[in-house]
């Protein structure tokens, strides 16, 4: 059976296919060049299945993760459908740290995931920034006024709480850097 072959079986649900997708991944690392060729072809419900896979693969071992995967992920946030924008932005959580360079170009449409209508959506935006404040990459400065801002304007409580650890472990990150030096 082929990814073609995977999605097109109307017996197995969307669930079961990135599990065994994922598996794919995660036994042929190679095989994630396929998945992301499939995916950038496919209609909106097959391709958020694909990157779904994709972010269990890479959760699961997130060295698996290429460039390609990483840009791939970074050009899917500004996806019409929510899911794959959900999903994506959980890819880049799971990678943000190997491509700490990358991350600038991505940031703004992380920051307009953060307003959209979706709970789902911002929370996922909200995971990724945390990731992205973990890496402690150059975008650091900026990033953490902007998440202090969103993290007032933030309805949600399970949302508001992954911002304030998230700025909590930056400033342990940031008194730690001080007291090396």
């Amino acid at each position: 059976m082929d990814i073609k072959e995977l999605m097109d079986d109307r017996i197995k649900k969307a669930k079961e296919k990135t599990e065994i997708l994922s598996g794919w991944i995660l036994d042929h690392p190679g095989y994630l060049g396929t998945v992301l060729e499939y995916a950038a072809g496919a209609r909106d419900p097959v391709k958020a299945t694909c990157i779904e896979a994709i972010e269990f693969a890479t959760k699961a071992r997130p060295d698996i993760a290429t460039k390609d995967c990483f840009d791939f992920a970074a050009a899917q946030l500004s996806a019409k459908a929510p899911r794959i924008k959900w999903e994506s932005a959980k890819v880049i959580a799971n990678t943000a740290h190997l491509y700490p360079n990358e991350i600038k170009k991505i940031l703004p449409a992380l920051l307009k995931n953060t307003e959209h209508t979706g709970t789902v959506v911002r929370w996922s935006a909200a995971f990724a920034l945390a990731a992205i404040l973990k890496t402690g990459s150059s975008v650091h400065k900026e990033l953490v006024p902007a998440v202090e801002t969103i993290c007032r304007n933030e309805e949600k409580n399970s949302i508001r709480k992954i911002y304030i650890q998230a700025l909590k472990n930056a400033v342990e990150m940031k008194s730690k850097v001080k007291s090396k030096k």
